[in-house]
């Protein structure tokens, strides 16, 4: 394959983009009365308006060159076809295959994976439907009220992204919380309140080995022993999400309440796996069943519409767009949800941990900018403190909007308010205001220059009939998909992770040297010796 910065459409797109790069939104929308129709696609419940992109028919055309050149398709279909396109580990990529119907066919190694999936997720349904009815029961014989998930990266902020989204559609009868971080304020601040007698334990490491998780699973094992006063206790308040059976056990948790999952699972795209055990506890195993549903509809509308219509596709060829013609650092995302607050956290890691990579597929070095950085706060919050910034600072600073037709509460005059913000500032970041609009408005002299907006900020417009468990999953897989696109595109491994591997071992060899009652002699950089003698002198 030509070098990426060599390929033909590569090459053609930087001409264009030196073309239109001045080009204002404002012109563009003037010339083209059809363009909100134009550069709008539909699929899997979610519809997309792209027409407020700094692009014309021309960049679009050649963006889809692009992909065509790079194998984007190909490389989809080998995905889809269980090849181990996961090259540095050897391991298919079959996060497809988590919600793919009961009596499909997706093979890894030969066989056929499907039936396995849905093993465990009858496991999970069994399990839930028991917990959520009273039919499970804690060591004293109480009904189970409490969960709290600890896990860490995808084991964490998946489940707890997917239960404050979908928490309309949870019993409330039931609490649920989340620990991942190993500062102890966390497990504490989960438990504080909590009846042992009535609370799960879910932890969720694959290996069960994760040095966070199964730290904060041994303070939640004596937490829990301390509170109900025997270690027999932990087989009625602790289920395990591992493929480590004889760590499971030696640990006290029952091998009934283990659900595993594969190799071929990466933990940022396995919430809809054994992983997402406390959504399902949440809300039911009929409504996660809806929810891997909306994702599987989006799996079948990435791999079967054309790339002009693919909403992924077109969402990853705009972040390369912006990445890597524009200089875009960054790639904001506003759902105008409260309900998904946790969303722009999740995509930082989806997005991030996939296409932070400085190498090819070859090992090579590359020459161009890979993954934008992630961030975001639901909408309207963000108009308060950051929008400032996208409207008038100085960075290029691209935005995904998310909003819903209907609200999932009963008010609904403040949901049409909460819409009227979310058009109004993507009409605004696109259009801008001049300082001749200023004039007319009466605005004084001296405040024009800085009243002035110049727009030309681009958007996507992300519309859903409304945020229920299809919806949901339909969402996560139009990011997930759209992270593929973006390293196919690139010629990366989107699947691995190398770069969270050293901060870990280097952790492991500190812990002993701040450990009560020893002090090693240290043997690290300058700067590290002192801030590690610092904190001994001041932990007393």
């Amino acid at each position: 394959m030509t070098a990426l910065t060599a390929s033909p459409a590569w090459q053609a797109l930087t001409a264009h983009h030196a073309q239109i790069k001045d080009a204002h939104l404002r012109e563009l929308f003037a010339d083209d009365p059809g363009r909100a129709e134009r550069f709008s696609a539909e699929g899997a419940g979610l519809f997309l308006d792209y027409s407020k992109n700094r692009i014309t028919g021309e960049t679009l055309r050649l963006l889809l060159q692009l992909a065509e050149e790079r194998g984007v398709t190909k490389r989809r279909d080998a995905m889809y076809a269980g090849d181990k396109i996961n090259t540095t580990e050897r391991r298919a990529v079959l996060h497809v295959a988590l919600r793919a119907p009961r009596g499909s066919v997706i093979k890894v190694d030969g066989a056929d994976v499907v039936p396995d999936v849905h093993k465990v997720l009858d496991a999970m349904a069994d399990f839930a439907t028991r917990l959520r009815s009273g039919a499970f029961t804690g060591h004293t014989g109480k009904r189970i009220r409490n969960v709290v998930n600890i896990g860490i990266g995808g084991s964490y902020l998946g489940p707890e992204m997917a239960y404050r989204a979908l928490r309309p559609f949870s019993d409330r009868s039931m609490t649920f919380r989340f620990v991942a971080n190993v500062d102890g304020a966390d497990f504490h601040e989960a438990t504080l309140g909590l009846d042992a007698a009535e609370t799960l334990f879910i932890v969720s490491s694959k290996t069960f080995t994760t040095l966070e998780t199964m730290t904060n699973a041994a303070t939640a094992r004596a937490w829990l022993v301390g509170k109900l006063g025997s270690d027999a206790a932990v087989a009625k308040h602790f289920a395990a999400v591992s493929t480590n059976i004889p760590g499971v056990t030696e640990f006290g948790i029952d091998p009934a309440n283990t659900f595993g999952f594969w190799d071929w699972v990466g933990g940022r795209y396995s919430m809809d796996s054994a992983i997402g055990l406390s959504t399902m506890l949440a809300i039911g195993p009929d409504n996660y069943r809806a929810m891997l549903a909306g994702f599987h509809a989006m799996d079948e509308h990435f791999h079967t519409a054309p790339a002009a219509a693919n909403l992924p596709m077109l969402l990853g060829l705009l972040t390369v767009w912006y990445n890597n013609f524009f200089g875009a650092q960054t790639l904001g995302v506003m759902p105008y949800s409260a309900h998904l607050a946790r969303l722009p956290a999740y995509l930082q890691q989806l997005q991030m941990e996939s296409n932070g990579k400085h190498v090819d597929l070859d090992g090579q070095v590359v020459n161009y900018q890979t993954g934008p950085i992630i961030w975001g706060e639901p909408g309207t919050d963000g108009q308060h403190s950051f929008y400032q910034l996208l409207h008038q600072g100085t960075k290029l600073v691209p935005c995904d909007m998310i909003g819903f037709c209907k609200p999932l509460s009963p008010l609904i005059e403040q949901h049409d308010l909460l819409m009227a913000n979310l058009f109004a500032q993507a009409e605004a970041l696109a259009f801008g205001k001049t300082e001749q609009e200023l004039k007319a408005e009466g605005s004084p002299d001296f405040q024009r220059p800085f009243r002035v907006m110049q727009g030309n900020r681009p958007t996507n417009m992300i519309l859903a009939e409304k945020l229920d468990p299809v919806t949901l999953g339909a969402l996560v897989a139009l990011y997930e998909h759209s992270v593929f696109v973006q390293g196919a595109i690139w010629k990366i491994d989107s699947y691995d992770q190398w770069g969270v591997e050293l901060g870990k071992a280097l952790a492991s060899r500190i812990i002993p040297e701040l450990s009560h009652g020893s002090e090693p002699a240290l043997a690290h950089d300058a700067s590290t010796n002192a801030l590690i003698s610092r904190y001994r002198r001041l932990r007393g």
